[in-house]
């Protein structure tokens, strides 16, 4: 697929409905067609924006958590659903691109979930946060290897990372190897104070010279009642303030325009696609400016299942080459493997010579 030569994105700072999923789920299709309507071709939205990040683990020890755990839950969203054939049918109606983080249940786990729809609506890329961070592992599963990847869209190679995944160098250098050309990061916002805004611009920006690529952030916003809501304690509320930084980074480091730190907005920037060029003659992570038979990372990208059936437990071994002895070789493909073999590239070796 060929990469257009410049790209207008939306970066969406939002706040949430907090009373159910159809009321964010709204939000979303209405800021889509904002977006939309001001020419923009990709549209990101904040960190596990439907229905809601879940702030109250933030805030609350688990043993006062499962109210809202359970509310969680009746109001995330099924991949694919009801909720995700809208979002799809906006993004097609649309013609653009949209990057939507989403609490997703998957029978009685939840997961941080990135969904990337092309501007065909089809979901082209479903991504769960490898680890949760701190308080959000009462609350969510471990994603896989599986979603680390970067897929082709109209705006062309898109990879997408949500927050602390940020400070796992490999899990970026995965998509930085697969050459990403736009990087969407998610966040939370109205979180931990200044603090925080400060160091997702560090990280996103980092990436951007790293990678040599554009990164567009989208953070959440809660307003002053809805921080109320989640926390009647004023001393503990203080937590759910700061943290935004929604912002459009440009492949040497810079913003394109002004970040938007406060209050729903909608941050609109043209990415020109030649910078990522003109950054990259200088330093190519993953190409003239990598050493890869010093350094090099080794991804399984394999899908974490509970359960394999009892066809695919042991490997195909008919196309593995046989080193050892002919008589040997004969009877290889019915030994038992060694406890702890890697059945994927489980190669039998005939005794040295």
């Amino acid at each position: 697929m060929a990469e257009p030569a410049t790209v207008r994105a939306a970066a969406v700072q939002i706040s949430p409905d907090l009373a159910s999923l159809a009321g964010t789920e709204a939000k979303v299709l209405d800021a889509i067609a904002e977006a939309a309507g001001k020419g923009a071709d990709l549209v990101v939205f904040p960190e596990t924006f439907l229905p809601w990040y879940p702030y109250f683990s933030f805030v609350f020890p688990p043993v006062l958590t499962g109210g809202e755990h359970l509310r969680l839950y009746e109001n995330a969203v099924v991949v694919p659903g009801p909720t995700t054939e809208r979002v799809g049918a906006a993004a097609r109606r649309h013609g653009v691109v949209v990057v939507l983080g989403v609490n997703e249940r998957d029978h009685g786990s939840l997961y941080n979930t990135q969904l990337v729809f092309d501007a065909t609506g089809e979901i082209v890329l479903k991504r769960r946060k490898i680890t949760p961070t701190f308080h959000e592992r009462m609350v969510w599963g471990q994603g896989d290897g599986a979603g680390l990847k970067v897929v082709d869209t109209a705006v062309g190679r898109l990879g997408a990372l949500a927050c602390w995944e940020h400070y796992n160098p490999l899990a970026r250098y995965a998509l930085m190897a697969q050459h990403e050309a736009i990087h969407v990061a998610q966040f939370p916002g109205s979180l931990v104070g200044q603090v925080f805004a400060d160091q997702i611009e560090v990280t996103i920006r980092h990436h951007a010279l790293e990678s040599g690529c554009f990164v567009v952030n989208a953070t959440g916003w809660l307003t002053e009642a809805q921080k109320a809501e989640i926390c009647p304690d004023e001393k503990l509320r203080r937590a759910l303030s700061g943290g935004c930084m929604t912002a459009i980074i440009s492949p040497e480091g810079g913003h394109v325009v002004p970040p938007l730190t406060e209050g729903e907005g909608i941050l609109i920037a043209d990415l020109d696609m030649k910078l990522i060029l003109k950054r990259k003659r200088m330093m190519d992570s993953v190409g003239h400016y990598a050493r890869p038979e010093l350094l090099s990372l080794v991804l399984d990208d394999r899908p974490a299942v509970p359960m394999r059936g009892s066809a695919s437990a042991r490997p195909d071994l008919s196309a593995v080459p046989f080193e050892g002895p002919a008589d040997d070789a004969d009877h290889a493909a019915d030994a038992p493997l060694a406890a702890g073999t890697d059945q994927r590239i489980a190669v039998f070796r005939g005794p040295s010579r």
